[in-house]
């Protein structure tokens, strides 16, 4: 079965049909502009401020380690207590010293509003937000912030990289609400003073991840809204970069992935109960409910759409390669199984493992793809179960076996923890709605009993 993958000529006319790119009829879905997202983004936060008490749900909420596209800092190598420890706090303490007395002397010379003071501002709140003292860094990171606005403009470039170290402060502190609203202001400073380029689609796609991670913590009155607008974002960041770049570049998979990771999630978005607003925002809710209801009806053929786009382009940069064209179909099957086209999804799963016999290694990535069944979405960043352990690691072990067309059954638990039966108890329902790649065997599905999986249940 050929796959039904795309000549590079027509990715241009696909992605138009589907309205992955911008062009698409603004009547059909809504976000087509930076301007119109923004609005969109302003709405979340609005929605937010209206409740501080959010995240809500029983889920124990963990903040991220990074903003997307930052790079995350390098672990802290030293033992708490010990004299390597010690002398690191000291070198700290000495470095934030020396940064005040730096801007105390501009303030001398130069006045309090000087532009010189915005740059050592940086590095104090940087070295504040190195020592774990992020509420005083914060307020560094602000006033950087507002001298930046007097001597730059309202929204001078110069705000950036003190924005995003104040969102990491409030993350850091747990302040998901302030680190949104942040987001918001953040998106606005970089929707004006960056033109169309790298750091432009970058921006995008930062915006894009922020709105997954904003619906995982379930910040703000309506998930939905986030996941539309993380859709837009990455559709955005695509045109940008097809703009400048053409339709092969390899530039477009970041945001084509993350098109992707957007459709897997509202496709499994579950709904949310009335809000018990007035009829005022019962109506607004109701249309923001019907257009994400517009964005769900078109998630399958949107989804075929973004992974035939990916297709193409990895298969263009990587001509004859196996394990890339096996991998295509890999993705397009479990789409396809995600959705309960089981006839569709197994023909091309066979396709995949009869590519792999093309390679010198084919042994090995059939073993690695279709050994064992896989959970899906089997998505770097959408994955819907928590990662699992080494079974001397778990206080949680799980029994299971799942069948040809990969549905679990027959599952139990195998050990004798009690104090986290909810979190497991959770777990467990949330596997028996888990849809499996199945494992295969000689190109064909087969069922797998017995599988023992653990986990720590302090890990989520």
């Amino acid at each position: 079965m050929p796959l039904p993958g795309l000549p590079g000529a027509q990715l241009r006319r696909l992605l138009l049909a589907a309205g992955l790119l911008c062009m698409a009829s603004p009547a059909s879905l809504a976000g087509d502009t930076p301007e119109e997202v923004a609005e969109q983004l302003q709405s979340s936060a609005d929605h937010n401020a209206m409740d501080p008490n959010q995240p809500a749900g029983n889920a124990a909420v963990t903040p991220p380690a990074a903003l997307p596209g930052d790079s995350t800092e390098p672990a802290d190598l030293t033992e708490p207590g010990s004299s390597l420890d010690e002398l690191t706090r000291e070198q700290d303490r000495l470095d934030i010293q020396s940064y005040r007395n730096v801007i105390a002397d501009i303030e001398r010379n130069e006045g309090a509003y000087s532009p010189n003071v915005s740059e050592h501002l940086m590095s104090l709140g940087s070295a504040l937000q190195q020592s774990g003292e992020h509420a005083e860094a914060i307020a560094i990171f602000k006033r950087g912030v507002h001298l930046s606005r007097i001597n730059d403009g309202l929204y001078g470039a110069e705000q950036i990289p003190l924005l995003q170290s104040e969102i990491r402060s409030h993350l850091a502190l747990g302040d998901f609400a302030a680190a949104d609203e942040r987001q918001v202001y953040l998106y606005r400073v970089q929707l004006r003073s960056l033109s169309s380029g790298p750091r432009r689609a970058n921006a995008l796609m930062q915006q894009a991840g922020w709105q997954q991670q904003a619906y995982e913590l379930r910040l703000g009155e309506h998930g939905f809204n986030r996941l539309m607008n993380m859709w837009d974002l990455y559709r955005l960041a695509l045109n940008d970069i097809i703009k400048r770049e053409g339709e092969h570049s390899a530039s477009l998979l970041s945001p084509l992935y993350g098109m992707l990771r957007a459709q897997y999630l509202i496709s499994d978005y579950q709904g949310e109960g009335s809000s018990g607003f007035s009829s005022e925002y019962d109506f607004a809710e109701r249309q923001g409910q019907s257009r994400f209801n517009a964005y769900r009806a078109q998630s399958y053929k949107k989804g075929l759409s973004v992974i035939r786009a990916i297709q193409d382009i990895e298969t263009t940069v990587q001509p004859g390669n196996a394990a890339v064209a096996a991998n295509a179909y890999l993705r397009l099957a479990d789409w396809m199984m995600w959705h309960g086209q089981d006839e569709e999804a197994l023909a091309n799963y066979r396709q995949a493992f009869a590519e792999l016999a093309a390679s010198s290694d084919a042994q090995l990535l059939q073993q690695q793809l279709f050994g064992a069944p896989v959970a899906l979405p089997a998505l770097e960043g959408v994955e819907g179960l928590p990662p699992t352990v080494a079974q001397e690691q778990g206080n949680a072990l799980l029994s299971f076996s799942v069948t040809e067309n990969g549905r679990l059954i027959d599952l139990e638990r195998l050990d004798d923890y009690e104090d986290n039966d909810a979190k497991v108890n959770r777990l467990m329902r949330q596997l028996r709605k888990t849809q499996f790649r199945p494992r295969f065997e000689a190109g064909e599905p087969v069922a797998t009993e017995h599988i023992v999986w653990a986990y720590d249940s302090n890990n989520w």
